[in-house]
């Protein structure tokens, strides 16, 4: 498919298409005719001598300037300049890449008066993997993500840093002008308005929160796998799955995740091993996984609803609407993403700090597992101390989950006096997540040591498969030995996503 800036609906899984090069994109005729539509309209107000917010005046508190029509090409580069002041370690290329294509497709839809030459260098930037460079601090999320845009848009003029990549080498730094020069492109000057529609915007959180969202998709189904594993290792119940249960409750993220656990122990012969066994119930983080997991699956389809919508937004100020007109507005402000951001951080952190629990269960020495699953214990700590790490994960995650959207400090002496903090908001969901990865990885080698204890009984073939991935990078705990190497490797796959945790067939119910 070939997708159509400013005119078709972008949504998760294109959006990460067009990053990753699976999906063509292209400025279409419709969408070049709303942009020189749009930018006709600009250059007539730009210049009549109707003070128009950022077109002819200066920005926050100098709003009552009026700026004359030759300095007004001026305005809009020192706008970038003077804005660029973000701080710290730079985002990840690929999120980069992300804020530019996000932007391009607002910029596309045909409010923001931006020139199509503009847009083109954009374009350009992506096809020739320009990507430039951006700092992680310094956006408070309104007027959208001011300082990361000025960053992202400053090799526009030749200023600011490009990533490149070689082939075989880590990615490195390089000037603006360098890379520009090389490419056979000359810095841009950029006109009325052009500035402003480029720094004022979303696309920071925006691209956050798509990074996390691709990735909270993979580890909630993860997360369900993760619980059957350890289940079959306990050798607890299918009971609390069943759909007569949950009928009877029917959020949506609880029956999905239950008809998920039961197809994971479908054909188990672990799980029929035990059915008349006098066990009456097992401890909430086996039984109650169906309504903690739910809980977060909710809350991931409701931040992707929103994600969704902004990608398909039109978040920069003013709004261009017609000869006459461009409406000030607050479209920049960051609170719809970053209340929703700060819910799925808590529903990320609450992944792990079950999983944890179900980590402590495994330990304990219950229903026929030796305590720290190991056979020799007294001599041999076994599995004992990674438990430690994922206790201090779990920790860690829930003083992240401060919501950084309940916070505002006003700025701009006093005219943005409330602002979002989004971007805290998105990279904090993003730290959670990393360190829920870890969370997971460490349980699962819990529970295929745990499942090696129930030998010679077969798990289901999805629970099989999975078991032997584990084992071709991590073998069976027998005597103690250093285990970091054994974390790294689970980590490493649950990064890689190395793990089966969706259904090609359906199992009857």
């Amino acid at each position: 498919m070939t997708f159509k800036y400013g005119i078709d609906h972008l949504d998760l899984d294109i959006v990460n298409g067009i990053a990753n090069g699976t999906i063509k994109a292209e400025l279409c005729q419709e969408a070049l005719d709303k942009i020189n539509t749009s930018r006709q309209r600009v250059e007539k107000m730009a210049a009549s001598n109707k003070a128009v917010y950022g077109i002819n005046t200066g920005f926050g508190p100098l709003c009552d300037t009026q700026i004359t029509p030759e300095e007004t090409n001026l305005l809009q580069t020192n706008l970038l300049i003077t804005h660029a002041v973000g701080v710290g370690e730079p985002i990840s290329k690929a999120i980069s890449k992300l804020m530019l294509i996000t932007k391009v497709h607002a910029l596309s839809k045909g409010f923001s008066g931006i020139r199509l030459a503009t847009v083109e260098r954009m374009l350009a930037f992506i096809e020739l993997d320009l990507i430039p460079v951006v700092p992680e601090q310094g956006s408070v999320g309104a007027s959208g993500d001011l300082a990361p845009l000025s960053h992202l848009f400053l090799p526009l003029l030749g200023e600011g840093e490009f990533w490149q990549s070689t082939e075989g080498q880590a990615d490195k730094i390089i000037p603006a002008a360098q890379a520009l020069q090389e490419n056979g492109l000359a810095p841009m000057a950029l006109h009325a308005k052009e500035g402003l529609a480029l720094i004022n915007g979303t696309q920071f959180i925006l691209s956050h929160a798509i990074t996390g969202l691709t990735k909270m998709r993979y580890l909630l189904d993860l997360a369900d796998l993760t619980g059957a594993m350890s289940i079959e290792g306990m050798q607890g119940s299918e009971s609390p799955f069943r759909a007569e249960l949950h009928a009877t409750r029917p959020f949506q993220g609880s029956l999905d995740v239950a008809s998920r656990m039961r197809m994971f122990f479908a054909g188990s012969q672990n799980m029929s091993s035990h059915t008349n066994c006098e066990r009456v119930q097992d401890p909430y983080s086996l039984r109650c996984i169906p309504q903690v997991h739910g809980a977060s699956r909710n809350a991931y389809n409701h931040l992707k609803e929103l994600a969704e919508i902004e990608m398909n937004s039109v978040t920069d100020n003013p709004i261009v609407i017609s000869s006459e007109e461009a409406i000030s507005g607050g479209n920049f402000h960051g609170q719809p993403l970053a209340m929703v951001l700060d819910y799925a951080s808590i529903a990320c952190a609450e992944l792990g700090n079950i999983s944890d629990r179900r980590c402590y269960l495994l330990l304990e020495g219950l229903h026929g597992l030796p305590r720290l699953l190991t056979a020799s214990g007294g001599l041999n700590s076994g599995m004992m101390i990674p438990q430690y790490t994922t206790a201090a994960l779990v920790t860690e995650n829930k003083s992240l989950c401060f919501p950084p959207s309940a916070d505002s400090v006003p700025t701009s002496m006093g005219q943005e006096d409330h602002v979002s903090m989004g971007s805290i908001s998105s990279r904090q969901f993003n730290q959670i997540l990393g360190n829920l990865e870890k969370i997971l990885a460490i349980e699962l080698m819990y529970a295929a040591q745990a499942i090696d204890f129930r030998r010679p009984n077969k798990c289901s073939d999805i629970i099989e498969k999975n078991f032997a991935v584990i084992r071709a990078k991590v073998a069976k705990l027998e005597e103690d030995r250093l285990l970091k190497p054994d974390i790294d490797a689970m980590i490493a796959l649950v990064r890689s996503q190395a793990f089966t945790v969706s259904f090609s067939i359906e199992v009857s119910e």
